[in-house]
């Protein structure tokens, strides 16, 4: 599931007999030679300027994705892309969220429903926590639909749960195949181990990290080819806790697989709870998802995604 995430800044930090790359350096022009002119002014043999031009960075071409990486990540983009909008079709069947085993309609953590004013007025209305913000036009009342989450944003748009049960369960199972596949590849090639687990010095660069992504410095030259700390713990985190978490969760949700196995009701606390995890772990890889694509787009989009299609990654050096 994780592989969605390796066309990011950085690459793996492959064995020496692994790593392919070539290098390319643009040769420099050799100075003209100055000569005295009448006027006592210096000129130059042609139209070139006699001063030394900078050096051409070398380019460096790196093979940043292997064939099973590729594949894995391309399967990722429309499984998660329709689980989302699907799980958001099946939520607003009742948009609600508890905790524990039973629904108390009274006291939700999370509710999103469509209201009316004194005045006749239909507004959305969020409750957090017993908390209340008004998102008319976004969630629980927009163009004229009383919904939690609008048609745009849900597969298929209209009110169709059934359907959209439909469409989760595929992907769901198609998901869970792709994300074993992932791993498997991942633990059998070493690329967990050697390109996502930090390392001690990278742990002692988180704040170094930290500063860098808020002010937007991005690592070039050799730090390119590489995983930055920030970037490990969130792949580690996805791949071995919000992925396993967001599966078993869902499987706690279907009344034939508690029978089958009543201990996942009593790991997360009841079928509710379980339905609260399951949504804050989707909203996990959303905002995810969002952040590899805003990193994906400021570390130069056209590169990142020629990595993830032809494996290719290019790395400038300065000279």
């Amino acid at each position: 599931m994780a592989s969605l995430i390796h066309d990011e800044t950085g690459t793996g930090q492959g064995q020496e007999n692994e790593q392919i790359s070539e290098l390319a350096m643009k040769p420099e022009p050799f100075p003209l030679e100055a000569r005295s002119a009448p006027n006592g002014l210096a000129t130059t043999q042609g139209p070139v300027s006699a001063v030394r031009p900078a050096a051409a960075p070398v380019v460096e071409r790196v093979y940043r994705h292997r064939l099973p990486v590729r594949i894995s990540h391309w399967l990722n983009v429309p499984c998660l892309v329709i689980l989302i909008m699907s799980g958001l079709q099946i939520f607003n069947a009742h948009p609600a969220l508890y905790w524990g085993d039973r629904s108390d309609r009274d006291q939700p953590l999370l509710s999103i429903r469509p209201m009316k004013t004194e005045n006749g007025e239909m507004r959305g209305i969020t409750t957090i926590l017993g908390y209340k913000f008004d998102t008319t036009g976004v969630l629980g009342y927009s163009d004229g639909s009383r919904r939690a989450f609008p048609a745009w944003a849900t597969i298929p748009s209209a009110k169709f749960l059934a359907m959209g049960r439909q469409w989760h369960l595929f992907f769901a199972w198609l998901l869970v195949i792709n994300g074993l596949f992932f791993t498997a590849y991942a633990l059998i090639s070493r690329h967990a181990t050697r390109d996502l687990a930090p390392t001690g010095e990278d742990l002692r660069g988180i704040g170094k990290a930290v500063k860098d992504h808020i002010v937007l410095r991005h690592p070039k030259g050799d730090e390119a080819k590489r995983y930055n700390v920030l970037q490990k713990l969130a792949y580690i985190v996805i791949l071995f806790v919000v992925a396993p978490l967001i599966v078993l969760t869902g499987l706690t949700m279907s009344p034939t697989i508690d029978t089958a196995f009543p201990w996942l009701l009593t790991i997360f606390g009841g079928r509710q709870a379980a339905r609260t995890i399951h949504f804050i772990a989707c909203f996990t890889f959303v905002g995810f998802i969002v952040v590899h694509v805003v990193e994906v787009i400021l570390t130069g989009f056209f590169n990142n995604i020629r990595s993830m299609v032809t494996g290719w990654f290019v790395v400038k050096h300065e000279a």
